[in-house]
């Protein structure tokens, strides 16, 4: 389905409309070093304090991880689907799209691939920039196959948090406004998907959630996978439970927009 003409189409309109913010994206990602600058010195404050490794991570570890955690969040991040879905709903814009011969998560989903393709080639050379400067603390797999898994984990959750931004996308059905919607579950999110701090070093009575939790498999469960943190049976169960929740991510964003198809009713061009 998604790979039919039409939506390769779409794909391609929708790297040449992206095109056009280009600029807006390279502002975001260079200012978006800042708050890895104020991390590098809190840990750095933290492990001077300590005098040993936390968790299993020293201090050249837990740079590389954020350094990490950088990476993968420009790869698979929705950039503003989910308030540009809603606003497609919202004012009525999506009636056009509704009579036409499309599957409109198929056509939001390829839409998806374009941003994120483009926004990875501007932004991406930042990243290398930053990568070079932090070389030292830098060190590659040691098994050749981490890069497929990791590879396969990134692209796994770069769908699963897109469908979850269009699931959010879809209450615009239902209530008129849902920045607070959107802003309340951000928030845990970017608490609970590793961005903050290493979800391992939470209290062990938080593991079981961690391990089951949709969040860890957008950010946190990647970046374990290239760290070589996680091996073996833990590999593929973590694996196995990532795809089960893209799978549910995706099964609520289709169910949702039929639900809100039913009783959409138009209301401005």
């Amino acid at each position: 389905m998604f790979l039919e003409a039409k939506y390769l189409k779409v794909f391609s309109i929708g790297i040449q409309d992206t095109f056009v913010y280009r600029w807006n994206f390279l502002l975001r990602s260079l200012f978006g070093i800042v708050p890895l600058i104020g991390t590098v010195f809190i840990w750095r404050a933290i492990f001077e304090a300590s005098g040993k490794p936390i968790q299993g991570y020293d201090y050249q570890e837990m740079v590389f991880y954020f350094l990490l955690t950088i990476l993968v969040d420009n790869l698979v991040t929705p950039t503003e689907d989910e308030w540009r879905i809603a606003a497609e709903i919202r004012d009525g814009l999506v009636s056009a799209l509704i009579i036409k011969p499309l599957n409109h998560l198929a056509y939001r989903t390829s839409l998806f691939a374009s941003y994120r393709a483009l926004y990875s080639a501007v932004t991406l050379p930042v990243v290398a920039f930053v990568f070079f400067c932090f070389r030292d603390y830098i060190h590659l797999p040691e098994h050749a196959e981490t890069w497929a898994l990791f590879a396969l984990s990134v692209l796994m959750a770069g769908f699963l948090q897109f469908f979850i931004a269009y699931s959010l996308a879809m209450m615009a059905f239902w209530i008129l406004e849902i920045s607070t919607l959107v802003f309340i579950f951000f928030s845990f999110e970017y608490f609970l998907s590793g961005q903050v701090f290493p979800l391992d070093l939470l209290p062990p009575w938080m593991h079981p959630f961690v391990k089951y939790s949709p969040f860890t498999y957008e950010i946190f469960f990647p970046v374990q996978v290239y760290l070589e943190r996680i091996r073996g049976g833990a590999l593929v169960h973590g694996l196995l439970v990532q795809f089960a929740w893209m799978c549910t991510a995706f099964f609520i964003a289709r169910t949702l927009w039929k639900a809100g198809v039913r009783q959409y009713q138009a209301v401005g061009g």
